[in-house]
């Protein structure tokens, strides 16, 4: 199901052969949220950007489109301006862009709307708070 990208920046191994660098973008409007996702991710070894918003996330892919280094993103749901959702179905809809995975988060558990995104391309739908296991899962799926 997953269809993460290799990165062009990459880091050495031990046995001295490149290893690619798992990038995240992390979008939410809320500061408490986005800091908690970078923190998750980022002890778990992987480079987090962070942005609070779907239009700036899109902004940002377009530089980023040219370096190809964007692994996963992701979305809060609900943001002012652009949800999650309408940035799932930006990223979805890109010929650029759709393969990069989209996890969706949101503190509401909505079953339709988490089939929604589901169905829209979703690779995943977390409820926040997010916890260290949820991460984890979610990386050892798409990254491992």
């Amino acid at each position: 199901m997953c269809c993460s990208r290799l990165l062009s920046s990459a880091s050495m191994s031990a046995a001295g052969e490149e290893l690619p660098e798992t990038h995240v973008l992390a979008v939410d409007d809320s500061s408490v949220d986005r800091a908690l996702v970078a923190h998750l991710l980022r002890r778990s070894k992987y480079r987090v950007t962070t942005v609070d918003s779907g239009r700036k996330a899109l902004e940002l892919l377009g530089v980023m489109l040219q370096e190809r280094n964007v692994s996963m993103i992701i979305t809060d749901f609900w943001m002012p301006e652009m949800t999650g959702f309408e940035l799932l179905k930006e990223i979805k809809g890109s010929t650029e862009l759709k393969e990069i995975p989209v996890v969706i988060m949101s503190s509401e558990n909505v079953p339709n709307r988490i089939s929604r995104c589901l169905e829209e391309g979703a690779e995943d739908f977390l409820i926040k708070p997010l916890q260290p296991s949820d991460v984890s899962r979610l990386c050892n799926r798409l990254f491992r």
